[in-house]
């Protein structure tokens, strides 16, 4: 990742952003979850521009969000694939969350913010 390009957590939009130079690149958009056992965050859909693709950012970006996830204490409920993909190749990640029916109700009314 270019040295100018930072990780910031967006509460008001709902997402981690990637930003380079003061422009948001990347989005790691989640939904905010109360779950049996405390505090969850639905990730639901990661997107980096198209100028920005194949470069790796889309992994730093998700990487540095679910790691601040578990750093602040709440569990991690992976629906985009591309966060279960790099679940997938992450086993060392803790903190995850079995997706279940009641966080797919839950973003039937979440839609990524602009």
């Amino acid at each position: 990742m270019d040295a100018d390009m930072t990780v910031r957590n967006n509460p008001d939009r709902g997402r981690y952003e990637l930003i380079d130079g003061g422009a948001v690149v990347g989005r790691a958009y989640w939904s905010p979850f109360d779950g049996p056992d405390g505090s969850e965050r639905i990730f639901y859909h990661t997107t980096v521009d198209e100028d920005h693709a194949g470069q790796g950012l889309a992994s730093t970006l998700v990487r540095q969000a679910l790691a601040d996830t578990t750093r602040a204490g709440i569990g991690i409920v992976p629906v985009c694939s591309y966060v279960k993909t790099w679940l997938s190749k992450h086993p060392e990640q803790i903190g995850v969350v079995a997706v279940r029916p009641e966080h797919l109700e839950a973003l039937t009314s979440a839609e990524p913010t602009a």
